[in-house]
C-alpha cells in the first residue's frame, strides 16, 4: 500500500469557535485547492491556557486533507481568515493510506497537473 512516488499527504487539524461557521472557511480551502477535503466536527469542549488564565470554549475540530507542498499557503491563508488570533495548525504526515484516497488528495490539490 506504500506509494513510491507522488505528493506527500498530511491532515492538518484546527480549531474555530462554536458559536460561529466553519463552513466558509472549508469552502475558500477546498475551493483554491489549498485542500482536498474539510471535515469538520462540532460538540467539542476544549479547555487551554490563555494570556495567563485557564478558558474554556466549545469549538469545532477542523481535519484537513491535503499535501505537504501545499501546508505554507494553507497556514497563511488559516490565519488571513480565522478569527482566533492563534490558529491552532497542527501538521500530521501521513505514512500511508489507500493509494486511490492519497491519489485523489493529490489531484484535488493540483487540478490540471499530469506531473504526478
Amino acid at each position: 500500500m506504500i506509494r513510491e512516488k507522488g505528493a506527500d499527504v498530511v491532515v492538518v487539524w484546527t480549531t474555530f469557535p462554536g458559536d460561529g461557521d466553519p463552513a466558509p472557511l472549508a469552502q475558500t480551502l477546498v475551493s483554491e485547492c489549498l485542500a482536498a477535503c474539510v471535515t469538520t466536527q462540532a460538540g467539542l469542549r476544549s479547555v487551554y491556557r490563555w494570556q495567563d488564565a485557564v478558558e474554556e470554549a466549545a469549538e469545532y475540530q477542523l481535519v484537513i486533507k491535503t499535501t505537504a507542498d501545499r501546508v505554507e499557503r494553507l497556514e497563511q491563508r488559516i490565519s488571513e481568515l480565522h478569527p482566533y488570533d492563534v490558529p491552532e495548525f497542527l501538521v500530521i504526515p501521513v505514512r500511508d493510506g489507500s493509494a486511490r484516497y492519497i491519489d485523489w488528495i493529490e489531484s484535488a490539490t493540483h487540478p490540471g497537473d499530469t506531473s504526478g
